[in-house]
C-alpha cells in the first residue's frame, strides 16, 4: 500500500476514534454508491452525521480543512440522503449534517479539526 494511502487509512481511524469519544455513532465506514463514497457514517442524538475526513502530513498544499471543497460538502450531503433512503426502513433521522475531521501531523503528533455542519 502506498505512503499515501497508509496515511489517509491511519487518519480515518484516528478520527473514528475521535468521533466515538465525542459520543457519536458510527454506522458505515466507506460506504460506496456509483455516484461516490461516505468515509464515515455517524448518528449523534437524531442527526445522521456524514463525515468526510482528509489526512494531512504538512501543509504544502494546504491544510487538511481547505482541501474540502464546496462541491465536495455539497455531494456529502446528496449522498447522506441516498444513504438514508437506502436504510429508510431500519433508520430514522430528524436532520442531516455533513462534518469534516481535518487530521494534520506535526512533529509526529496528529492534530484533529472537527467542524460540524460545514454546509
Amino acid at each position: 500500500m502506498a505512503a499515501k494511502d497508509e496515511l489517509g487509512k491511519h487518519g480515518e481511524q484516528l478520527a473514528v476514534d475521535y468521533l466515538l469519544a465525542h459520543d457519536l455513532q458510527i454506522l458505515d465506514r466507506n460506504w460506496r454508491c456509483p455516484n461516490g463514497e461516505i468515509d464515515v457514517v455517524a448518528r449523534e442524538g437524531d442527526t445522521l452525521v456524514a463525515v468526510e475526513v482528509k489526512t494531512r502530513s504538512g501543509r504544502s498544499h494546504g491544510t487538511a480543512f481547505e482541501a474540502v471543497t464546496d462541491a465536495k460538502i455539497s455531494r456529502l450531503r446528496r449522498l447522506a440522503a441516498r444513504w438514508l433512503a437506502e436504510c429508510e426502513d431500519r433508520c430514522r433521522f430528524d436532520a442531516i449534517r455533513v462534518d469534516v475531521v481535518a487530521l494534520e501531523r506535526f512533529a509526529g503528533d496528529f492534530v484533529v479539526r472537527h467542524e460540524r455542519g460545514v454546509c
